[in-house]
């Protein structure tokens, strides 16, 4: 981070600012490695808030000038124009991703909305706020073709896909991820809606010990896979993805299709495409998703695959 770099990164806020959006967005992506020297840093609008992120530890000195920016940041006209009032830097290189509030009153929650549906946040207490941005039009994508379709929403984390199903007219969504914390804050978010939670299942297991509990809520018209790269005893994509592939057949039904993601920069289309080939060769490819234009990346292999799957 150059001083030339981070007098850059403030114009660029600058105008992000003047013109912020009304919903939940990433401003500035550096991780797309479009802007030299700011490749470690993304910052997102959580409407009101500013919550910067640096994924690699730069020297004090840099630390220390970035700051200092930021909170210049904050006397400017653009900033007290957009109503902005919250100052969040998140250290995602500590192994805890310490977050400090620079500016603002610490909260525990967050409300948010992105399409019109409503989130609550969870800024300074994890890695991760509770929604991941990237994914937006895949919400989208799920809302769009959940009408009267059962739903089964793998790796669930705060079931964000759940709200956006269930928003869709999904008869019926059966979320599954080990961390039942984050499934409860998936029940608040479907409350946040208004949603009927008669018609949502939350299951608090480890998906490869609950296959045959899976298979008997099925079966399903549409599969979301969208799990981590790594989750250390749980999952690893180039081991395990393959074993949720094979299962789909039995899982699916005659019209069924699936939304498969993959978020780690080193795995590419090719990575999915063949893994369906070879593990479930009846399903074929349909399309891939576009990402959000505010998540653009120089190697578009590098950034979210979301990729739409149907039964042949």
């Amino acid at each position: 981070m150059t001083p030339d770099a981070l007098h850059f990164l403030q114009q660029y806020l600058t105008r992000a600012l003047a013109a912020a959006p009304d919903e939940v967005r990433r401003l500035f992506h550096g991780r797309g490695r479009r802007w030299p020297g700011l490749e470690q840093i993304t910052v997102d609008w959580l409407q009101g808030s500013l919550l910067v992120a640096l994924f690699r530890e730069p020297l004090p000195e840099q630390l220390a000038a970035l700051e200092r920016m930021l909170l210049e940041l904050t006397r400017s006209d653009a900033w007290a124009a957009c109503g902005a009032h919250t100052l969040l830097l998140q250290q995602r290189y500590l192994p805890d991703s310490a977050t400090r509030w620079l500016l603002g009153t610490e909260v525990e929650h967050w409300p948010v909305s992105e399409d019109g549906l409503r989130f609550r946040l969870d800024p300074g207490r994890n890695q991760n706020i509770g929604l991941f941005l990237d994914m937006r039009h895949g919400r989208r994508w799920v809302r769009e073709h959940a009408s009267g379709r059962r739903v089964l929403n793998l790796f669930a984390y705060t079931c964000a896909f759940s709200v956006a199903a269930i928003a869709g007219g999904a008869e019926h969504v059966v979320n599954l991820d080990m961390a039942r914390a984050a499934l409860a804050r998936g029940r608040e978010n479907h409350r946040l809606n208004g949603h009927d939670l008669e018609k949502v299942s939350f299951l608090g297991h480890e998906l490869f010990r609950s296959w045959g509990k899976v298979r008997r809520l099925g079966p399903y018209d549409l599969v979301i896979i969208d799990p981590p790269s790594f989750q250390k005893g749980s999952f690893a994509l180039s081991r395990d993805y393959r074993k949720i592939l094979r299962r789909l057949p039995e899982l699916l039904s005659e019209q069924g299709q699936v939304l498969a993601c993959v978020n780690d920069p080193a795995t590419g289309t090719a990575f999915l495409l063949e893994c369906m080939a070879e593990e479930a060769p009846e399903l074929q490819f349909c399309q891939r998703l576009e990402n959000p234009p505010e998540f653009e990346d120089i190697d578009a292999e590098a950034g979210l695959k979301a990729m739409v799957f149907a039964r042949r």
